[in-house]
């Protein structure tokens, strides 16, 4: 799979004629101002890029639109702060420090649509991370390369995400229930990712298979492990991998199972003897005993 592009001049375009139509004209009062180290313009955008920023910028108007932060060292994003921005569409923040994520994050982001978290430092990704985001077009989550483990329910609520770039990460199996609950995905990125093709990623691998459609490139979709799955192609693997993970009973098999039964069903015939002799002395030696007295 090849790597998502980056927004081009057209859909950036779009993007401002979403800001256009998605809302009416900012009063003065929440337009005014902006952060130290960033720029904000009539367009209700705030480029705070590249500026050596070790936090996330303050002061910026509430009206705004879109906030890039790229090619800085923040190492966090306070929710206090970016959910003041609830009608932000476009958040860039990649090429960071950032070391995780929660869902109150993002928890008044209802209308943002790209989110860009790639090129940082993301180990893991929490349930439900992405639930307050229910307007969300387009996720980039790629080259963060301690990030090894995505909840199942990590895009629960994100009914209108079509685009998610998971590429370059250190992914080596993902639960296809957190695939499986986006009706509207169209374009996946897994490529560069160190995958493991065994039966714990049986269902991953005929999902890929059956939706191959939705890899922009899936020849790049290739496993990493074990030693005889290295090179292949995911998509290619599903039929092979159920064939081989619910294999059905051989001759071997059925002498197995042939041998603990009879096993079993002598040691229970050998046990009910047993039984059987030491019920007879005991009446036996009982009777003996009345006599006696």
């Amino acid at each position: 799979m090849r790597l998502l592009p980056e927004p081009s001049a057209q859909s950036l375009r779009l993007v401002f004629l979403l800001i256009f139509v998605m809302g009416v004209a900012p009063s003065p009062a929440l337009t005014a101002g902006c952060s130290d180290r960033c720029v904000c313009d009539d367009q209700l955008v705030a480029q705070c890029a590249g500026q050596q920023l070790t936090q996330f910028p303050s002061d910026l108007p509430l009206a705004t639109r879109q906030l890039i932060i790229s090619n800085n060292e923040i190492n966090d994003l306070p929710a206090l702060d970016l959910n003041y921005l609830a009608d932000l569409i476009y958040l860039d923040c990649s090429n960071n420090s950032l070391t995780q994520i929660s869902r109150s994050t993002f928890g008044n982001l209802r209308k943002l649509a790209y989110l860009d978290l790639s090129f940082n430092t993301l180990t893991k990704i929490e349930e439900r991370t992405f639930a307050p985001l229910i307007s969300l077009f387009m996720l980039r989550m790629t080259d963060n390369p301690g990030l090894s483990n995505i909840h199942p329910l990590a895009f629960a609520g994100n009914a209108a995400l079509q685009v998610l770039d998971m590429s370059r990460n250190n992914l080596t199996t993902l639960n296809v229930s957190s695939l499986v609950t986006l009706p509207a995905l169209r374009s996946l990125g897994l490529s560069g990712n160190p995958l493991r093709c065994d039966c714990s990623s049986e269902d991953l691998c005929m999902w890929v298979q059956i939706q191959s459609f939705k890899f922009q490139d899936e020849g790049q979709t290739v496993c990493h492990s074990p030693e005889a799955m290295q090179g292949r192609r995911l998509a290619e693997l599903g039929k092979q991998l159920r064939a081989d993970c619910h294999r059905g009973l051989d001759y071997w098999d059925y002498l197995f199972f042939t041998v603990v039964g009879f096993i079993i069903f002598s040691a229970g015939t050998i046990a009910a003897w047993v039984m059987g002799v030491f019920m007879v002395l005991c009446e036996h030696y009982k009777k003996s005993n009345d006599e006696d007295n």
